[in-house]
């Protein structure tokens, strides 16, 4: 009796699914032709053409700033006063804006200028982001996904370009053995390569994700995958991805989602940590290395959405914002959102709760230990169980808001309360998740980002930014005051209106939206 070819176990079941997948494309595809919607591949397609056949670069400054948005990249410049945005998404309750537009803000002038080369990477949001100092300032951006505007397709990207700031102009570059396609993903950089990991990909059928690691060498541009050796972090996409001082890349949280049945998933948060490092004993390179970590101190509660960035000179990470999702049920998830600053100590990896003051605070605080001085001991100290820190929720008729909870511990916020660091008067960011986090001149700026009430997603487009050396209170660059309306219902032709009736939408927004839809 001959042997079995034991590689050939399993190739039937995978020739099912595939034609099965297969089927169910075809399916869709002609249910979107129905609707009157195109193939976004299709779609990728012609935008793409449509931008090699510019042949100038058309700059406009923008009086009011970018257009709402979330989940789009913010980079500072290494050598110039400039920060640099790209991409995002803005949904308003009927339909999805992807863009594709690179906006330049200087920080010396205070002004936004929108730059339209021929040739650009395609609009798209979820994607990532590095900014290397080579050659005046090069951008390397990477995957990331565009929605149709029912948000009944999704087409993740694989690609990889690079925006030259000096010249302004762009360039795709076509390496083989990269990643798949993917959003959802980080990168970062380390020495002299990209390092990609995790994302995931939903093509409406079904989805994935991903704990691959991937590495884009800058100077031979090529790609290669790695296999480092230990324990993997499990397949998760929105983690926070810094590159430590001595070449490490610390990989912590994240978010994942498991079939439990038929049509029913449940997700899963990720609070762990892994370091990702060279084996010292490889010469070459090739060989990679995980190692699981404990990070200590005061750390964020189990969240998603948060942003992060890395500050080189002082050697810090900052972690702002995200949400906890709970499931009620099947069929219904209620979040948490945040606004609190978190500080990473890159070298020992210790977290600390950024508490701000306030100038005013401060008067504040001063007055009321006066007031209190004469008070009784016993009076002064509040009971453990009186001093943990609840959820807050705000209620303005319209918009129905909860604050999560800080993870900072009993003592911690006695101490605080009592020394009158904890300011109630302190000019901040509302909560939100997907927001864009970059660090300048010892600056910390923050633009835009989500936030959700019930069924509602709100998209915002203000911008703050904070001293990291005064640490007092944020200073709000950009007021932020039709955020309240720019939800419209599913079933409703009309935008938001207020409880009196009259409308609040903000016209220019939409113009704006449709502009980036049709230039790029």
């Amino acid at each position: 009796m001959g042997k079995k070819d034991k590689s050939k176990k399993g190739k039937g079941a995978e020739k099912t699914i595939a034609k099965t997948l297969k089927k169910q494309t075809t399916k869709l595809k002609k249910e979107l032709a129905a609707k009157g919607e195109e193939d976004l591949e299709q779609v990728i397609k012609e935008l793409e053409e449509a931008d090699r056949k510019k042949n100038a670069i058309v700059e406009d400054l923008l009086k009011d700033g970018p257009s709402r948005r979330a989940n789009f990249s913010l980079n500072a410049h290494f050598e110039k006063d400039e920060i640099v945005m790209f991409g995002g998404e803005y949904f308003n309750g009927q339909k999805t804006y992807v863009y594709g537009d690179l906006v330049l803000y200087n920080l010396k002038k205070k002004t936004w200028l929108k730059i339209q080369a021929p040739g650009a990477a395609p609009p798209r949001c979820a994607h990532q982001a590095v900014l290397t100092a080579g050659e005046g300032g090069q951008l390397w951006i990477f995957g990331g996904e565009y929605a149709s505007p029912s948000q009944s397709q999704f087409y993740h990207y694989k690609d990889l370009w690079v925006f030259y700031l000096k010249t302004k102009k762009w360039e795709k570059i076509n390496a083989t053995l990269g990643p798949s396609s993917r959003s959802g993903h980080r990168m970062v950089l380390c020495k002299k390569n990209l390092v990609v990991f995790g994302g995931y990909h939903d093509n409406g059928l079904d989805y994935k994700y991903y704990n691959d690691v991937h590495l884009f060498d800058l100077e031979s541009r090529t790609w290669r995958k790695i296999e480092p050796s230990g324990t993997a972090p499990s397949a998760r996409s929105g983690c926070q991805m810094v590159t430590l001082p001595d070449g490490r890349i610390l990989i912590t949280g994240g978010y994942s989602k498991n079939k439990v049945k038929k049509d029913v998933d449940k997700g899963i948060i990720h609070s762990d940590a892994f370091l990702l490092f060279p084996d010292k004993h490889d010469t070459n390179g090739t060989k990679w290395k995980w190692q699981s970590v404990k990070l200590t101190g005061t750390k964020p509660s189990p969240r998603t959405g948060m942003s992060v960035v890395a500050n080189t000179i002082g050697n810090r990470a900052y972690f702002f914002g995200g949400v906890h999702d709970e499931e009620e049920d099947e069929e219904n998830i209620s979040g948490s959102f945040f606004n609190d600053l978190y500080c990473l100590d890159l070298e020992k990896l210790n977290f600390n709760r950024i508490i701000l003051d306030g100038v005013k605070a401060k008067k504040e605080a001063s007055e009321t230990e006066e007031s209190t001085s004469a008070m009784p001991q016993e009076a002064e100290q509040a009971e453990p169980s009186e001093l943990v820190e609840q959820p807050i929720v705000h209620n303005d008729g319209i918009f129905t808001l909860t604050i999560g909870p800080s993870s900072t511990t009993n003592a911690e916020s006695a101490i605080a309360g009592a020394s009158g660091t904890t300011a109630v008067n302190v000019t901040m960011p509302s909560p939100r998740m997907g927001s864009g986090l970059c660090v300048k001149h010892g600056l910390l700026y923050l633009y835009g980002g989500i936030v959700e009430d019930g069924d509602k997603q709100y998209t915002l487009n203000d911008m703050f930014a904070l001293d990291l050396h005064k640490g007092v209170e944020w200073d709000e660059l950009i007021h932020d005051e039709q955020a309240k309306s720019e939800w419209i219902d599913s079933d409703s032709e009309s935008s938001g209106m207020d409880s009196d009736g009259s409308s609040d939408s903000n016209d220019d927004d939409e113009e704006e939206s449709d502009e980036a839809m049709e230039e790029n």
